[in-house]
């Protein structure tokens, strides 16, 4: 994770930065729906970046076909980079991915993911842009 300074924003700053969905994703914790979102097929290579801060989150290498609908990454890049928090919404005991930087909700991360790791981060595509420069 960079050294910059954490990202603040105010409710108005946000909602003209994002789109209707992605402000719902990132600010509002929801979740798009499965097998819709811009990258949960994609193959392309690059860097996964938080959609809020522009901070480097995943790798492309690290992605995989989890057949869940979403994004899915064995690990961070560096796990700095994300925040993990317990999340007992919906009846259901999960662990919630928000990025580190701005506190962009990104999805959640299951024990349920392959070698090496053993996890699946579970990532909204709207919550992330793909740079292909990287």
């Amino acid at each position: 994770m960079s050294n910059k300074p954490k990202i603040s924003k105010t409710e108005a700053e946000w909602r003209a930065q994002l789109t209707p969905t992605q402000y719902q994703v990132v600010r509002e914790k929801g979740t798009e729906r499965p097998f819709t979102g811009q990258y949960w097929d994609c193959k392309d290579p690059g860097i996964y970046c938080c959609i809020g801060c522009g901070e480097r989150l995943f790798e492309s290498a690290a992605k995989f076909d989890s057949g869940c609908g979403w994004p899915s990454f064995t690990a961070p890049l560096d796990a700095q980079g994300v925040t993990e928090i317990s999340d007992n919404s919906h009846f259901m005991r999960r662990t919630e991915v928000v990025c580190s930087n701005c506190g962009a909700h990104l999805g959640h991360v299951f024990p349920d993911g392959p070698a090496p790791t053993g996890l699946r981060y579970c990532i909204n595509s709207a919550s992330i842009d793909l740079d292909q420069q990287s």
